[in-house]
């Protein structure tokens, strides 16, 4: 159970209300009346709690679980050990992660402006804003409704924060304008300067980086990740995206809708990502590099030439997954000759 020091516990709920939430179907032999108090992995879960199986390699330790509920595909309920309770549903994980969020609520914005906190007067607040202990907002900053700015973050001249967002603790924002729901972690550097330099023998001269950073609704930026402002057209980061921790993203790229970026992960300036592009840990693309669509690169990939949409590579340099293991089996088997 989640420690209430951290995650304060709402419920008790009702099997028939979970499932409603969870937008799951209650088994017929389960009592839609029984109460549950919390979420549970399997191992640690009691009577009392809920859990869930999405990874059949976990299956041991659901037949072997005391939760009292679990959710779980149709497809797997015969395992469950006599007395668990299920939840059915085709989509287990998002289920636990609605039901999750009914035990564990994020706490309401607590509306005000700490006196430790530095507030340019030309600054627009919205209606709800919280502003923590040493915080500074910039001239003509705007601060959308019920917005809560982290302690010493720093929200620079003229940026747009949407409503119901959080910029975390120590993170730094400047030249950018973010719609709704955006979730920014503690120590992201958005905004700043991109790595844009005339070079020559004669000194690197430094071009000024015009553009800005646009980011959509329903963004989550990890912590520590950087995100440089364009150099003439705006760096773009399209709504639904999740971007790890220690990600950087340079001046102009553009990522479509619902992009998923894992942690040190890094794409070159100018490079374009198709909606609901996977990067990998780890994956470098490089500059000026289209990808398509529901493109997925396994981590530690090198991107380095256009990938279509839908395409699955890996390798440095990145080509499609069936050839990369074609050649890997290659190489095994030239080693294995040498060797006799």
């Amino acid at each position: 159970m989640a420690d209430p020091r951290f995650f304060p516990l709402a419920g008790p709920f009702s099997l028939s209300t979970l499932a409603e939430v969870a937008q799951a179907e209650v088994a017929a032999d389960a009592d839609p009346s029984a109460a549950f108090e919390d979420v549970a992995p399997l191992h640690v879960a009691g009577p009392h709690t809920v859990s869930f199986l999405d990874n059949k390699k976990y299956i041991g330790a659901f037949t072997e679980s005391r939760a009292g509920a679990c959710i779980v595909h149709p497809d797997l309920a015969g395992r469950a050990p006599a007395g668990m309770a299920l939840l059915l549903t085709p989509e287990p994980y998002r289920a636990y992660a609605r039901v999750a969020a009914a035990f564990h609520p994020t706490p309401a914005v607590e509306p005000g402006v700490h006196p430790a906190a530095v507030v340019d007067s030309s600054a627009v607040m919205g209606e709800g804003v919280r502003v923590d202990a040493g915080a500074v907002i910039g001239a003509r900053a705007e601060i959308g409704a019920a917005t809560h700015i982290g302690p010493n973050a720093v929200i620079g001249d003229g940026v747009v924060i949407g409503a119901h967002c959080v910029v975390g603790a120590n993170a730094s924002i400047s030249h950018t304008i973010t719609g709704s729901g955006v979730l920014i972690y503690p120590g992201c550097r958005i905004g700043q300067d991109g790595f844009g330099f005339a070079m020559g023998a004669k000194g690197h001269l430094k071009v000024p980086q015009l553009g800005r950073v646009i980011i959509g609704d329903d963004v989550e930026i990890g912590a520590n990740t950087t995100i440089d402002r364009g150099a003439g057209p705006d760096t773009v980061i399209g709504s639904g995206c999740r971007i790890d921790n220690l990600v950087q993203i340079g001046h102009n790229v553009q990522l479509g809708r619902g992009c998923v970026l894992v942690a040190q992960s890094g794409v070159a300036g100018s490079s374009k990502l198709g909606d609901f592009v996977v990067l990998g840990g780890q994956v470098g693309v490089s500059g000026h590099v289209s990808v398509g669509s529901g493109a997925q690169i396994a981590a530690q990939a090198g991107v380095m030439r256009e990938v279509e949409p839908g395409g699955v590579v890996m390798g440095y340099p990145a080509k499609p997954i069936k050839e990369f293991w074609r050649e890997v089996a290659a190489v095994k088997q030239l080693a294995a000759r040498k060797g006799k």
